[in-house]
């Protein structure tokens, strides 16, 4: 798999991709570098040219823990400074080597952290040239409230990192971002890679949704493009995962064509507020009454 992150990497940025959004907790920054450095090294484009998302991982949101979790995914990646660093979530671990820490029985350890603080800590890591940019992700509008009210306020959050699809569309979030000149980006844009640990495996498949692959068809298109375009014109910022070039190279289209205006409310009218990845709604988590 790692193998296969690098060479896709690669691929990407033949193609002409230039965001990659990466995570500490997807153990591959070694091989996302090893690749950006590569396609450097090669002349295929310059490190400016790269837009790297990195992400502060939920064992690390005490504030104390923030800029050497930064450091680790700075030298797993080669980089002096990463473009976009952003909180992964607003639930926050028992911080240690664990990425899932759990108990004898088996249930996650949460951690009580002043999200302000961490947000502090991270504004920190921008005034010290680490990251260009920081925002969040997985973050509700209270949460996102938090922040934007906090007293001494240096940055306010760029972006918020949200699973959005048709059938989880966001509209009332994505109102209130783009209200806050925050910008939306799209996670599991075209539903989700099924993880069992996180997604119920009797969940709808978004891509074999009728409506969408009747309009794929009027288009010419492939469904999967279609739940792309579909956010590059509610003006959200889409992140595409895939492995193969075929892929990679098909989801590039996604400038070739438009959607009318009664297309894009067919593709609303989808909404059904299902999230795939049960992650964030823990049933464990104690501080959930806080957001």
């Amino acid at each position: 798999d790692y193998h296969k992150c690098e060479e896709a990497v690669k691929v990407a940025i033949e193609v002409g991709y230039r965001h990659i959004d990466g995570a500490y907790l997807y153990e591959n920054e070694k091989e996302v570098g090893r690749a950006i450095q590569e396609k450097i090294a090669d002349g295929t484009v310059k490190r400016e040219n790269i837009f790297y998302t990195g992400k502060l991982w939920s064992t690390f949101n005490a504030p104390e823990m923030v800029s050497s979790a930064l450091e680790k995914s700075l030298k797993s990646l080669q980089f002096d400074y990463i473009d976009l660093y952003i909180i992964h979530t607003p639930l926050s671990l028992k911080s240690g080597d664990d990425l899932f820490p759990v108990d004898g029985n088996g249930k996650l350890i949460f951690d009580n952290v002043d999200l302000c603080a961490t947000w502090e800590a991270m504004e920190a890591c921008k005034d010290a040239g680490l990251v260009k940019s920081i925002g969040v992700s997985n973050f509700n509008r209270r949460q996102l409230e938090m922040i934007l009210n906090k007293p001494g306020l240096k940055y306010k959050p760029v972006c918020n990192q949200v699973e959005c699809h048709p059938y989880l569309n966001q509209r009332k979030l994505l109102e209130f971002c783009k209200s806050k000149n925050i910008v939306l980006v799209a996670f599991s844009a075209l539903g989700s890679h099924r993880d069992e640990r996180w997604v119920d495996q009797s969940s709808p498949l978004l891509l074999e949704d009728p409506i969408l692959n009747a309009l794929a068809k009027k288009y010419n298109q492939s469904p999967a493009l279609v739940a792309l375009r579909y956010q590059l014109q509610r003006g959200v910022v889409v992140l595409a995962k895939s492995f193969t070039r075929k892929h990679i190279e098909d989801n590039f289209k996604v400038f070739d064509f438009q959607l009318t205006e009664e297309d894009m409310k067919a593709i609303d009218s989808l909404n059904q507020n299902l999230r795939y990845d049960s992650f964030l709604d823990h049933p464990e988590y104690p501080f959930a009454d806080d957001y």
